[in-house]
């Protein structure tokens, strides 16, 4: 096992204090997905610099924050590292609403959206923010747990700037990240597959009904076939058993509602192979 302490070693131990975000406000907005955002996010940096009435739930006297955020796919005792902040109170006071100032340190910044933590219990009301050095010694006793690569946990990019390796692809669907699932899971979509060894491409789409460019992606990402039944993929996987793994990229063209129908779908999928004329000089055969 190894402790929170001997991880996370801060220069001002004395004024540091950690918190553990679960929500904001509600069930309905989790610190995880604000935070997927981005560590400077306005949702995400209110939910750390809310000042309450209470002294002892407020970051006073605090120069420094260690801010995480409830990693809930995991279970509620898990908790991923969201940054380490330079904390200034703001004046005139401000009570029940934004009562710091926070700026984001470079500190650790390697393992943000990355590392997990797992504490010894859930947390209760009065433990979710800590003074780092009597966090260690507490009831919640946290160990790190796992630090992850940040295709599993980081940002999902957007539909229009995606562009992944096949390892990156194995590792998003062997460890099913949650935020990628979601994400790929709620549209159908014209999608792009090229061959970096030889420049030709393929266009694809997934037009089901269900979990849309998840479930396309997902036998690509198999290896025990990788071709997801298609012959050029065949073909080259007979050539090579790491011929795909080692040269094929994937990319998001166009994406459509779960509600759209096949055939216009379809029908999109063959204007894109018109516009590359992937049958006559890529890798689709039809």
């Amino acid at each position: 096992m190894i402790k929170f302490e001997d991880f996370f070693r801060v220069q001002d131990p004395e004024n540091t204090k950690v918190k553990f975000n679960m929500h904001a406000g509600d069930t309905n907005h989790p610190a995880w997905d604000y935070l997927l955002q981005g560590e400077e996010n306005p949702e995400w940096i209110g939910m750390n610099a809310h000042k309450k009435k209470q002294a002892n739930n407020n970051l006073n006297k605090a120069k420094y924050l260690l801010a995480f955020a409830q990693y809930y796919p995991y279970g509620p005792e898990y908790y991923i590292f969201g940054g380490m902040y330079e904390v200034e109170k703001i004046t005139p006071e401000v009570v029940d609403g934004k009562g710091y100032n926070l700026t984001l340190m470079s500190d650790f910044e390697e393992y943000r959206k990355r590392l997990i933590i797992k504490l010894s219990q859930p947390i209760g009301q009065d433990l979710y923010l800590r003074l780092y050095k009597n966090l260690q010694s507490s009831k919640l006793n946290p160990e790190i747990y796992e630090l992850a690569p940040s295709t599993k946990l980081g940002d999902f990019p957007g539909y229009n700037k995606i562009l992944l390796k096949h390892k990156d692809l194995q590792t998003i669907f062997n460890k099913e990240a949650p935020e990628w699932r979601t994400a790929l899971s709620n549209v159908k979509g014209v999608y792009c597959i090229t061959d970096t060894s030889t420049g030709q491409i393929y266009i694809g789409s997934a037009s089901g009904n269900d979990e849309g460019i998840w479930q396309r992606w997902k036998s690509y990402a198999d290896v025990n076939d990788l071709t997801g039944g298609n012959k050029a993929f065949e073909e080259l996987k007979n050539s090579g058993a790491n011929y795909i793994i080692d040269n094929f990229t994937y990319s998001i063209l166009e994406i459509f509602d779960t509600k759209t129908k096949r055939d216009d779908i379809i029908k999109r999928e063959g204007y894109w192979k018109r516009v590359f004329q992937t049958k006559e000089f890529g890798m689709n055969k039809n």
